[in-house]
């Protein structure tokens, strides 16, 4: 392999990452989040699984069309259809990847594969060859390598180098290595492997012990330069690894390292929030890199050696990943040029006409808060600004509820002009305005998740209401954010109302876009 001090970081956040349970993304979510990792720089952008639905076949392809700075990668498993799916698939990228994979332990080969070792050797050998008939850049992955039988896993390599792969991944697929034995499997490869100096070592780990990244970082160390990695960390089980921590990680301690990556690292908060709102998925507020107290401070120690010099207690600064300030930034007094810079300052795009909605919310709610901060801003904007058509929006809303009182609750919607109120009573007042709701639109909706987290501090501070909501077996997440937990509540499950009659309206239109139907 040769020696770079560069490392390729290869995001599969719409791939491994959307694998979660309950982070199906559609096409225009995961299209608007493969524009973001290419602002910010990732090299590879693991797009999808082709062969698995005609829906991940299609969003690699619209994804492949779109990306021109990165490398799109499209996984198959070491079967021909599945790599004939993942080169049609990739037609339109600039450069396009075929991740190829094949399981190597021994207890995935005798209970999974039912296959003997010089079988899976001849079938990775195959399927690498194969798919360098139509793609020059191949990766190879044999899955379970940690729990792999070294000498095996050394004779796979050196026949799928051969064969033609130029990255060989080193997935430890369960979450079972610990750091110090993961290094020694890269720094065994590296020693066993006649052919190794000719690919590229990537590393894959899940985070089931808690240790995807010091994992990777130890791989990195040994001498491995390809990182996969998702945003925020999620993915399947407990997740990947965390891509920005890893970044940071390379960034600041450099002096450790010695390495670098091409990331972009002011666009980590940003690209963070987006991935968080497509999966639907609350980012813990002491998340290292992203997470909202991740730059403050509480402690009145803490406080004076970081207003006399941030780095006693900051290792990075938060304008480095992007955060900003999180004092007041604007006031009731404010006006809308003012306002319009603040979004663009905190990467927040809205056209003319959102201003004006994002505006009209801004001073209703400077009216009720002493101070605003960024993240009302971005609670606003995600709340108010859709893509889609709002059906059914909030009019009014009226709520009695109490000890020893049963709640009831009248909800007054607006659609097309018409106001249409429905009165209710439930298990509690969350409860009854969706009962009232499913009254007015005709809809009947089955919560199936519902999660609630203050967005900025203080006792007048927003609440963020996500939800997961199921419409005749086909699910939404919905998210509303208010200083009043019930009416923001309310306005979540109206946005999960509003897709559901979106993908209704679509279904006649065969141009129209799948507005967050789940499978």
């Amino acid at each position: 392999m040769k020696k770079t001090d560069r490392v390729l970081i290869f995001d599969t956040t719409l791939r491994d990452g959307e694998q979660a349970p309950g982070a199906s993304m559609n096409q225009r979510e995961k299209i608007e989040i493969a524009l973001a990792l290419e602002r910010m720089g990732v090299d590879i952008i693991e797009a999808g699984f082709p062969v698995i639905s005609p829906g991940d076949f299609d969003a690699v392809h619209q994804t492949a069309g779109k990306i021109r700075n990165a490398s799109i990668a499209a996984l198959a498993r070491s079967v021909r259809k599945d790599i004939d799916a993942a080169v049609q698939a990739l037609k339109k990228a600039a450069a396009p990847r075929v991740h190829v994979f094949l399981a190597t332990s021994k207890i995935h080969m005798e209970h999974k594969l039912r296959k003997s070792p010089d079988e899976v050797v001849a079938i990775a050998v195959d399927a690498v060859k194969y798919a360098r008939k139509f793609v020059s850049d191949i990766e190879f992955s044999p899955e379970d390598a940690s729990r792999s039988d070294r000498q095996f896993l050394y004779r796979v390599l050196e026949a799928v180098i051969k064969a033609g792969a130029r990255t060989v991944n080193i997935p430890d697929t369960v979450g079972y290595a610990v750091p110090e034995q993961y290094a020694g499997l890269i720094t065994g490869i590296m020693s066993n492997v006649p052919n190794i100096s000719k690919a590229v070592i990537s590393v894959h780990c899940h985070d089931d012990l808690g240790l995807a990244v010091a994992n990777s970082l130890a791989a990195v160390k040994a001498g491995a330069r390809q990182v996969e990695c998702t945003v925020n960390g999620v993915g399947e089980r407990a997740g990947n690894t965390s891509m920005e921590e890893v970044v940071m990680a390379l960034r600041v301690r450099s002096d450790f390292f010695g390495l670098s990556t091409n990331i972009k690292t002011p666009e980590i908060i940003r690209t963070s929030r987006l991935v968080s709102k497509h999966t639907g998925f609350v980012i813990p507020p002491n998340k290292a890199i992203v997470g909202a107290n991740a730059f403050r401070h509480e402690s009145g120690i803490h406080q004076d050696g970081v207003l006399k010099e941030p780095s006693t207690y900051e290792i990075i600064r938060p304008e480095d990943v992007g955060f900003s300030g999180v004092g007041l930034v604007l006031g009731k007094h404010s006006g809308r040029h003012a306002l319009k810079e603040r979004l663009k300052q905190l990467g927040l795009s809205v056209n003319e006409q959102s201003l004006d909605k994002v505006f009209e919310r801004f001073k209703e709610l400077s009216d009720k808060k002493k101070e605003v901060f960024d993240e009302d801003l971005v609670a606003i904007v995600e709340d108010d600004v859709r893509e889609i058509r709002d059906t059914w929006c909030l009019e009014s809303l009226v709520v009695t509820s109490g000890t020893n009182i049963k709640p009831q609750v009248e909800v007054c919607l607006r659609s097309d002009g018409k106001l249409s109120s429905r009165k209710a009573s439930g298990d509690g007042p969350v409860d009854a305005c969706y009962l009232a709701i499913d009254q007015i639109t005709g809809l009947k909706g089955q919560l199936l998740n519902y999660a609630i987290q203050s967005v900025t501090q203080g006792q007048d501070a927003q609440g963020e209401v996500r939800v997961r909501v199921s419409f005749n077996e086909e699910k939404f997440t919905g998210i509303g954010a208010s200083t009043d937990v019930i009416e923001a509540s309310v306005k979540a499950y109206l946005n999960a109302v509003n897709k559901a009659c979106a993908v209704k309206d679509a279904k006649g239109n065969p141009a129209a876009i799948d507005l967050g139907l789940q499978p």
